[in-house]
């Protein structure tokens, strides 16, 4: 399993370096550029932004020193009044005496001249974090129940309304239910405030919120929202796949044994019935955690949605870049930590 996962995260270089390649070429393939205005600027001034940003070397040297910034470490000296633990979402910081060790330095945005890409990575990434963690839970928690329930209770009254949240969950979008959730909590019942992200609690990890109160009234609406489509989909496979494993001839065998209708649900279908369930949660939860664009516009949510589509609107290409980045991390990763799930639900799966 060691060698496994070792060899995994050294393809991750060769997939981090392949799409940074097809990113940076494409990005700069698509007309217009970060310096482009309503009204032109000087040609002398845009000559000037271009040097110092080093837009006028050829696209190839440009590649290579982005490449040397971004994955070739930088020694520096640990900068006054902020510790080790303040940047530990973008950057791995390693004590070496008086210096720290900084890894993924996306350098400086275009339109965001007081701020680093860093910075708003570290300002803007737990949000969405927070956001996506709570949706995919609120998936999770209606939708595994769901598809169990549907699955044990087939075509009974439980599976049809299951079956019937399923299909409204897939078939209506975020852009629709998110205003109709603002209209009944925060409209008319006024339960739920209709917008913000409210006043930031402590983290636990970096991104998770301590239990608040307030915070989670904010939290409510955008993580419903978001995650019931989510749901939805993993009730369908919740559900389609336990009925295949209800019909082996293993689950069969447990019950002649006279084993409980419970422990033969839990034991011994579940576990291999949630595979396919494992399969998606890898690219969902990278997906919810980077931020979804139309959930953070609707609520208006401060997350890193808006900022990388606008980024790309802006050509800001740091932003664009490390955003990218930054989500094929969380896509391997998680695809990583899939696949050591999946040698926990079926012990015949083994890694070499």
């Amino acid at each position: 399993m060691g060698r496994y996962i070792v060899r995994r995260l050294l393809w991750m270089l060769v997939v981090l370096l392949a799409l940074s390649a097809i990113t940076f070429f494409l990005m700069h393939a698509v007309p217009g550029g970060p310096f482009d205005r309503e009204k032109a600027l000087p040609p002398e001034i845009i000559a000037n932004l271009e040097q110092r940003y080093h837009l006028d070397e050829p696209l190839l040297q440009q590649y290579a020193r982005y490449l040397y910034d971004v994955f070739i470490p930088h020694l520096s000296r640990t900068p006054p009044g902020r510790s080790l633990m303040d940047d530990h979402l973008i950057n791995i910081n390693l004590r070496v005496g008086g210096l720290w060790l900084k890894w993924m330095n996306f350098g400086p945005s275009y339109h965001s001249l007081s701020r680093t890409v860093n910075d708003i990575f570290r300002q803007q990434l737990p949000i969405s974090a927070q956001l996506g963690t709570m949706a995919l839970c609120v998936a999770l928690i209606i939708g595994v129940p769901m598809g169990i329930m549907a699955a044990l209770k087939q075509n009974t009254i439980f599976d049809y309304v299951g079956m019937s949240v399923a299909i409204f969950g897939v078939s209506v979008p975020v852009i629709i239910l998110g205003p109709i959730l603002v209209w009944i909590f925060g409209v008319e019942l006024r339960w739920l405030p209709v917008t913000g992200w409210g006043a930031s609690p402590p983290y636990i990890l970096g991104f998770l919120p301590r239990p608040s109160v307030e915070f989670f009234r904010y939290a409510a609406m955008p993580s419903v929202a978001l995650g019931l489509g989510s749901s939805a989909i993993i009730a369908r496979l919740t559900r389609a796949s336990l009925l295949q494993v209800i019909r082996e001839d293993y689950i069969r065998t447990a019950r002649a044994k006279g084993l409980a209708e419970r422990v033969v649900i839990v034991r011994h279908a579940l576990k291999n019935s949630l595979i396919p369930v494992v399969t998606i949660l890898g690219p969902m939860f990278a997906a919810l955690v980077t931020g979804t664009f139309v959930t953070e516009t609707i609520f208006g949510i401060p997350g890193m949605g808006r900022y990388f589509v606008t980024s790309i609107t802006n050509r800001d290409y740091p932003v664009i870049m490390g955003t990218i980045l930054l989500y094929a991390v969380f896509l391997v990763v998680a695809n990583l930590v899939v696949d050591i799930v999946y040698a926990y639900l079926d012990p015949r799966i083994r890694y070499t």
